[in-house]
C-alpha cells in the first residue's frame, strides 16, 4: 500500500483572517473601551468578556450568532457582546466600514483604469501586464473572502454520503427522469439540472479492494468493487458478455467461451477489410475505435494488444454496467446515448465503429442513428455491426428482420457507404474516401449536406442533425492518408496548420510536457512504489507494481501530457478533456490519435464513482475560477473525489494563489495534500493530494 504524502502548510484562509483583522482594530479598541465602563455595572460582565475572546471575527458570523440569542424574558433582545445601544452603533459602523471598503476597491480599479490609458504607448504594454497580474491577484482574493464570509459550515468536513450512492451517477436518474415525462429511451439520457453535484464524499462498498495492477487488472477484477450480481454474470446478453466467469470474491474475463472467441472474432474483421489479422490495424489507417455497448470491453481488451485505442460507450446502468465494468478493467469507457442527443465528439473523430448485438435501433427515425455515425467517422472509416438480423437464412424465415435489415442497407447506400463481403453475422460498411459520391446521388435519395456554416467541431450533447456532416472540414483527411500510428501523435506542419498551430509551438509544448511528466515521477516514485524499492530517475518496476492505469486530465490542451505519457513508457491510458468554456482543441488531440470528449466541469462527468487513478489539471482553477465562477470550486473538488479511486491521486498545477486556496479544499475531503514550489517560477505551484482509503461500516 503507498504511503500517504505528508500534508503541506498553507495559509490561504489564515491569510485572510489576519488581513481582516487590521480593519477591524480601531473599531474593536473602540468597543474595549465602551464595554469596559457598561461591565462596572453588569453582574455579568465575565461571560462578554469570555465571548470577545471566544468569537474575535463575530462580525462574519452575525446571522446565525443573532439566532442563538433571541428575546428574553423580560422582553429585551439578549446581546452577549453589547447593550443595545452600543449593537445598534456597531452594526452602523460595520455597515460604513464595509461600504467605505467596497468604495475604496471601486475607486482604485477605476482609477488604475484611466491611468493605464492615459500613459505613453512606449511603456504601456509592461503596465498593463503588471496590472494584470494585479487585477488578477485582486480576483482571487475576492473570491477567496466571498467563500470564508459565508460561514465556518463551508470549511467543515463533507460528510459521507449514504449507501445507496457507492455507484451512483448524477445527471442519470431514471425514476426522476420518468416521473418527468420522459420515455422512448430518453429516460436512461443525460439530464443535468443546476445543482446536480453532490455535496457528499462516496464511500466505497464494505469489502472494496484496491484493484490489481495492470496488466493483471485487465483480465481478474474483484466482485465487491462493482455493482453486479452473480445472476447477471452468469446470464447471457451481448456477445462479450459472455466471457465472464464468477470464482468466488474475483471476476475473471477470457478470449474463449461457448460459440464465440474475440480472437476469432477480430481476425474475421480484419480477414473482411482485407488484412491478414487485426495486427495489420495500425497500417489500413486504423487506431481509434469506438465501441457502441462493448459488453464489459473484451473487444477492446483484445485489440489493445495491437496498440489499437477503443473508447467503450454504453448507455447509463443501475447494475451490471458495461462502463463501470470496462473502467475497473483498466480500459476507456464513458457513459453515452444514441438516443437523442449527438455524442460530446466533433466530427470526424474514429477510424472504426463496432456495434456487436448493442441495442441501438438503428432502422428507425429515418436512420439519424446511422447519420450520427457518418459523423463520427473519418473518411475512408469502417461502421462493423454484428446482429442476428444480417444472417440471409434467419432473415428469410423473419419478414420483420428481412425488412430491418433491407431498411439498413438503404440507408447505408445513401450515406455513400460502400458495403464489404458479408460473413456470417457480421456486415461492415467503409464511408466514402472523396465526396464526389454526395453530388451524384439522386436528388431526395438521402439526407442533405450540412450547411457550410454548420458548427460540428463542438457538439457538446446537442440534437442529432439529419444532414451529412463534415464534408466543408479542412479535416477531412481519409485514414490511409493520415501518418500511421505512432508517427501520428506528432502531427506534420500542414496538419498542424489546419489547427492553426506552429511546429514551433507544438514542439515546444512537447518539450514542457515531456519535462513535466519527468518531474510528476520523479515526486510521485518513492510513494506510489512504496512497496518495490526505486529511486527517482530509476526505471519502473514491472507489473505488478504498475500503480496507475486509468488517468483522467482535466484541461488537456493540446494533448501533450498524454504524448509525454506514452513517449516515457507509462502503461496507461488518458481521458482528454476538454472544458467547453475553454479553447476546443479537442479535433487536434483525436488527431493526434487519442480518445477525449468536450466537458464541462460545472456538472458531474459521465462516468461511475472510483474509475481513475490519477486525476491532471494544468490552468484548470484558473479557466473555471478565474473571472466569472459559474459554480463553486468545492463542488468541482468533490465530482474529483467521487471519480477517484481509494489511494488515487491529484495533480494541480496553477497559479499561486488559486492553488493556495485549493489546498484548504483538500481538507474539507479529507485528503492527504501538500503544496511544492515550481522552480524558477514564482507564479505558479503544484497541490499534490493522495485520497485516503475510508472504509464503510459493515451494519
Amino acid at each position: 500500500m503507498p504511503r500517504p504524502l505528508h500534508r503541506g502548510s498553507s495559509g490561504g484562509g489564515v491569510r485572510i483572517l489576519e488581513n481582516c483583522s487590521d480593519f477591524w482594530d480601531d473599531s474593536q479598541m473602540k468597543e474595549k473601551t465602551e464595554k469596559e465602563d457598561v461591565d462596572r455595572s453588569r453582574t455579568n460582565g465575565s461571560n462578554n468578556t469570555y465571548l470577545s475572546i471566544k468569537f474575535p471575527f463575530r462580525f462574519l458570523f452575525l446571522d446565525s450568532l443573532s439566532s442563538k440569542h433571541s428575546l428574553s424574558g423580560n422582553g429585551f433582545v439578549s446581546d452577549p457582546f453589547s447593550p443595545g445601544t452600543l449593537r445598534n452603533r456597531h452594526k452602523l459602523s460595520l455597515a460604513l466600514l464595509k461600504f467605505s471598503l467596497i468604495v475604496i476597491v471601486v475607486l482604485a480599479l477605476t482609477g488604475s483604469f484611466w491611468w493605464a490609458i492615459s500613459i505613453t504607448s512606449s511603456s504601456r504594454g509592461q503596465i498593463f501586464h503588471g496590472y494584470r497580474r494585479l487585477q488578477e491577484q485582486l480576483v482571487s482574493e475576492l473570491y477567496e473572502i466571498s467563500e470564508l464570509s459565508q460561514g465556518s459550515s463551508r470549511l467543515r468536513d463533507l460528510d459521507y454520503c449514504s449507501q445507496e450512492s457507492e455507484n451512483y451517477v448524477p445527471c442519470f436518474n431514471v425514476s426522476e427522469n420518468l416521473a418527468s415525462g420522459f420515455s422512448e429511451g430518453e429516460e436512461y439520457n443525460r439530464h443535468c439540472a443546476h445543482g446536480s453535484n453532490q455535496h457528499c464524499l462516496v464511500l466505497p462498498p464494505v469489502n472494496y479492494k484496491i484493484p490489481l495492477r495492470w496488466p493483471s487488472g485487465r483480465d481478474v477484477i474483484w466482485f465487491a468493487n462493482v455493482n453486479i450480481t452473480a445472476q447477471e454474470v452468469l446470464s447471457s446478453g451481448s456477445l462479450t458478455k459472455r466471457m465472464m466467469m464468477l470464482d468466488e470474491d474475483q471476476i475473471s474475463f477470457r478470449s474463449g467461451y461457448s460459440t464465440f472467441d474475440v480472437e476469432d472474432y477480430t481476425h474475421q474483421i480484419a480477414e473482411m477489410i482485407g488484412l491478414r489479422n487485426e495486427s495489420y490495424f495500425i497500417q489500413a489507417g486504423v487506431r481509434t475505435i469506438l465501441d457502441i455497448e462493448c459488453g464489459y470491453g473484451s473487444f477492446g481488451a483484445r485489440l489493445f494488444s495491437n496498440k489499437l485505442l477503443t473508447m467503450c460507450i454504453a448507455n447509463y446502468e443501475a447494475s451490471g454496467s458495461q462502463v463501470q465494468l470496462t473502467l475497473e478493467r483498466g480500459l476507456p469507457a464513458m457513459i453515452g446515448s444514441f438516443t437523442s442527443k449527438q455524442l460530446p465528439y466533433p466530427s470526424l473523430s474514429f477510424d472504426m465503429i463496432h456495434c456487436a448485438r448493442c441495442r441501438v435501433e438503428w432502422d428507425k427515425k429515418d436512420g439519424i442513428f446511422l447519420v450520427e455515425v457518418d459523423r463520427l467517422l473519418r473518411p475512408g472509416g469502417y461502421f462493423v455491426w454484428t446482429d442476428p438480423v444480417i444472417n440471409s437464412q434467419r432473415s428469410l424465415r423473419n419478414k420483420e428482420n428481412q425488412k430491418k435489415w433491407n431498411t439498413v442497407r438503404g440507408f447505408a447506400e445513401n450515406l455513400c457507404w460502400e458495403m464489404l463481403p458479408q460473413q456470417d453475422e457480421t456486415v461492415m460498411w467503409r464511408k466514402a474516401s472523396k465526396k464526389n459520391c454526395y453530388s451524384t446521388r439522386k436528388p431526395g435519395s438521402g439526407p442533405s449536406l450540412c450547411s457550410k456554416g454548420h458548427d460540428v467541431e463542438s457538439p457538446y450533447y446537442r440534437p442529432l442533425e439529419a444532414c451529412i456532416a463534415g464534408t466543408q472540414s479542412r479535416r477531412w483527411i481519409p485514414i490511409e492518408d493520415r501518418e500511421k500510428w505512432p508517427s501520428r501523435a506528432n502531427l506534420n506542419s500542414k496538419e498542424l496548420a489546419i489547427h492553426g498551430l506552429h511546429s514551433e509551438a507544438f514542439a515546444e509544448d512537447a518539450i514542457n510536457w515531456k519535462s513535466a511528466v519527468h518531474n510528476y515521477w520523479s515526486l510521485l516514485s518513492p510513494l506510489i512504489f512504496s512497496d518495490h524499492p526505486k529511486r527517482p530517475g530509476d526505471e519502473d518496476p514491472s507489473p505488478p507494481y504498475n500503480m496507475l492505469r486509468n488517468v483522467l486530465d482535466m484541461n488537456a490542451h493540446f494533448g501533450g501530457f498524454n504524448a509525454a505519457l506514452l513517449e516515457a513508457g507509462k502503461s496507461v491510458w488518458v481521458m482528454n478533456v476538454v472544458p467547453t468554456r475553454g479553447t476546443n482543441n479537442l479535433p487536434l488531440i483525436l488527431d493526434r490519435g487519442f480518445i477525449g470528449v468536450l466537458h464541462d466541469w460545472c456538472e458531474p462527468f459521465p462516468s461511475y464513482p472510483r474509475t481513475y487513478d490519477l486525476v491532471h489539471g494544468e490552468g484548470i482553477l484558473s479557466l473555471e475560477f478565474h473571472e466569472q465562477t459559474r459554480c463553486r470550486m468545492r463542488d468541482l473538488f468533490t465530482e474529483i473525489d467521487r471519480l477517484l479511486r481509494p489511494e488515487g491521486w491529484v495533480i494541480l498545477r496553477d497559479r499561486a494563489a488559486l492553488i493556495e486556496y485549493a489546498r484548504s479544499q483538500t481538507t474539507i475531503l479529507k485528503w492527504d495534500a501538500r503544496v511544492v514550489e515550481i522552480e524558477g517560477n514564482s507564479h505558479e505551484k503544484l497541490l499534490i493530494c493522495q485520497k485516503p482509503f475510508f472504509k464503510r461500516q459493515a451494519s
